[in-house]
Order: structure tokens, then C-alpha cells, then sequence
């Protein structure tokens, strides 16, 4: 008989299996977390209500995201922004395809927390009270250093722990998942290797404008290591100001997009893209569209409302609460998302959402109609479940 201890090999099981799940969860890239729904790494787009509407809390990463915007806007830039602006804050390599260094220096910057704000305030305001308290002639008496008395008291240590500001890293406080940026700022770019914009250069017309693209996006790929996340950014795709005339040809732009889907799947945890197209150029009707659509991850529409829509009543939540909110800008639909689309649908929101941009932030919500005019029960929520004095006859 053996007299060896049977929970031996189990609990050296265990602890080499916990030893392997935290190295697992500390061998993530800053900027991805698994979804929620099925544990893929996900990276985050910039702006989270755009996040919450991707079903994985984010975009999976080896997908791609096609913005189409109708109209001579730029609604679809600011999503792209955001997404480039993301990448640049959480340490991934950003490509640019089509434009130039001036269209990074737009890219929003990181918002204060109003915590950190009220710190900042809060913390010089009590200096600067506690320092009135003290007569000026007994001010400098109780500093370390100033006179015999004092040298016998050590210096006071703060022990409080140090605030992460904007700009400012610290890494006893976690980078968040996705940050809160502020159109009304500025990002500042430290790391001139963070963003690479790839031109888009003349070539002849038998030739696709694309290939030159893909071949540095791949250099670019071996250049750094597996860990590194890139993020391919393609503003106003097949623009006629950015773009050659023949670049719009389907045997050069579908091409490129197949070939873009392929490294996406060759490099599913090292890359992901999204792309802006105009469909005042490019209708949806059209079969071009229709294949750009085929060989895209995610769509999602941007419809503008006209002008005249901006002097219509203000919109209300929840039906009940008048409350006044800013005024949405146009429609968003969404047409297919990655992951869901693949595996037979489902996930899409079945709520009409609107898209806000407001003067320092960009959101999509819910969309509501207000209350018909002159309708005051509802305007103030009454007349739901209230019973009334009138008999209905059947």
C-alpha cells in the first residue's frame, strides 16, 4: 500500500493553473479586455456609447467597421477621430490612409474628470484658507529649516495618494477602457511613431492606388512586435479629393477591401480598421456599394436631418420627465455588426437611435418623439392608467 498524499497533484494543479490565469490576464495589450459575451478581445472605439451599441462592449478585434454618411457632412470624421484618438491614448499604432499630418493635429483631447477638477480646486482652496489662518509674522516659523525651534520637527509626509491627470500617467491607477475625450481640446501627440500617415500616391491608370497602401500597412505589421495593436483609420473612402479618378474602379477598390479582410483574419489579434464612406458619391443602391458592404465587418449609417429640423421642439426621455436635452443631429442605422452578422444575425438594437454632437462630446441615444402639441396629459406623464368618466360601450 501506498501511504503518498492524494491531494498532492491536485493542488499543484490548481496553483499552476491560477499562476497561468493571471499571467494570462496581465499578458493583456493596455486598451483590449475580453467581451463580456464570449471572452474575445475586444479594443474600444473612442466613443462608448458606440461601444455599447456593438454588442461586445467594444469591437472585436480582426474586424473592420464601414462609417456611410449621407449628405456633405462630417459626422463620420468625428467617429473616426475619436477612434484614432483612442489608439493614440491607450499606446496602439495608428495608420491614416489618404490624408495628412494637419488631420491629426484635430484629434480631440482627453476630458478632465469632474472628481479630479474638484480636487484640484478643493485641495488649493484649503492651502490657501489654512494659510490665512497663521499671522504673517508666525508664517514661516513652523517650516522645516526656517529657525533651531523648527529644525527639531521632521518634515510632514503626504500620504495621500497621488491624482492621475490628464496627461499624466500613473501606474498605481489602471488606464480606463475607454476614455472621455473633449472636442473642445486638443490631444497632444508625445510619440512621434504613434500615428503614420500613408499617402496616397499617383500612380498609372492600369495600376490600383491601393497596392503601395497595403504594402506599407504590412511592413509596418512585421516592423513591430505581435503585441503591438494597429489601428487602421481610412477617412472618406474613394473621395474625389483624395483619391485618383480610377481609384473607384471595382477591380481596384474591391480588390484592396478583399485583401484588407485577409489580413484582418491572418492577424486577428493585431489589428483593426475603420473606414468612412460618402454616400452622396456612393449611393447604397448602387452594386459598388452593395460588394464594399459584402466584404465589411460592421455598417453603420449616419442620416443628417435637413436644417429645418433644428427649429422643431425639443425632445423628451422616457416620455414622462419633460426633460429638455440637446437636439440630435440625425439618424443612425445599423445595417449589420461584426461577429453577429457572421453568425446569422441578431444582436441589432431595436430602438430608433439618433446621433448628438454637441460642442464637446459626440453621443448615440435613443430617439423619442415629443409630445404632440397641445397635448398637456402628456407632456406631464398623466393619462396613462388614469381612469376616466366616460363609459365605453362595446
Amino acid at each position: 500500500m501506498s501511504f503518498r498524499k492524494r491531494n498532492v497533484g491536485l493542488s499543484g494543479s490548481s496553483s499552476q493553473a491560477q499562476s497561468t490565469g493571471s499571467e494570462d490576464r496581465d499578458t493583456w495589450t493596455p486598451g483590449v479586455r475580453p467581451s463580456p459575451l464570449d471572452g474575445r478581445p475586444t479594443t474600444s472605439t473612442g466613443a462608448s456609447s458606440l461601444d455599447d451599441l456593438l454588442g461586445h462592449a467594444g469591437l472585436a478585434l480582426g474586424n473592420s467597421i464601414l462609417i456611410e454618411e449621407d449628405g456633405t457632412t462630417e459626422f463620420g470624421t468625428t467617429l473616426l477621430r475619436y477612434f484614432a484618438a483612442e489608439g493614440v491614448v491607450q499606446g496602439h499604432k495608428v495608420h491614416v490612409v489618404g490624408v495628412g499630418e494637419s488631420w491629426g493635429k484635430e484629434l480631440p483631447g482627453v476630458a478632465a474628470s469632474a472628481g479630479e477638477d474638484k480636487s484640484r480646486v478643493k485641495s488649493s482652496t484649503e492651502a490657501e484658507k489654512e494659510r490665512m489662518k497663521i499671522a504673517w509674522r508666525y508664517e514661516h516659523l513652523g517650516e522645516f529649516g526656517a529657525g533651531p525651534s523648527s529644525a527639531r520637527a521632521p518634515p510632514a509626509v503626504n500620504r495621500s495618494p497621488p491624482a492621475n491627470f490628464p496627461g499624466e500617467k500613473n501606474p498605481t491607477i489602471p488606464t480606463p477602457f475607454c476614455h472621455t475625450f473633449d472636442l473642445t481640446k486638443r490631444l497632444t501627440v508625445t510619440d512621434p511613431k504613434a500615428l503614420n500617415f500613408i499617402p496616397v500616391r499617383p500612380v498609372p491608370v492600369d495600376k490600383s492606388p491601393f497596392e503601395q497602401i497595403l504594402q506599407t500597412f504590412r511592413e509596418q505589421l512585421v516592423t513591430f512586435p505581435k503585441t503591438t495593436l494597429h489601428r487602421l483609420v481610412i477617412p472618406s473612402l474613394l473621395s474625389p479629393a483624395l483619391y485618383p479618378p480610377h481609384a473607384s474602379s471595382p477591380q481596384h477598390v474591391l480588390q484592396f477591401l478583399h485583401s484588407l479582410r485577409a489580413m484582418l483574419r491572418q492577424f486577428p489579434t493585431q489589428i483593426v480598421a475603420m473606414i468612412s464612406l460618402p454616400l452622396m458619391l456612393y449611393p447604397r443602391t448602387t452594386g459598388l456599394t452593395a460588394w464594399m458592404e459584402l466584404l465589411s465587418d460592421g455598417i453603420i449609417e449616419l442620416s443628417p436631418f435637413p436644417h429645418s429640423f433644428d427649429s422643431g421642439p425639443p425632445t423628451t426621455t422616457g416620455g414622462a420627465a419633460a426633460v429638455q436635452e440637446e437636439k440630435p443631429q440625425g439618424m443612425v442605422k445599423v445595417h449589420r455588426l461584426p461577429v453577429f452578422s457572421e453568425k446569422g444575425g441578431g444582436g441589432m438594437p431595436s430602438d430608433d437611435l439618433v446621433f448628438i454632437l454637441s460642442r464637446r462630446k459626440f453621443t448615440i441615444k435613443p430617439f423619442n418623439l415629443p409630445p404632440v402639441e397641445g397635448d398637456s396629459e402628456a407632456q406631464r406623464g398623466e393619462g396613462e392608467g388614469k381612469p376616466t368618466n366616460v363609459d365605453i360601450d362595446f
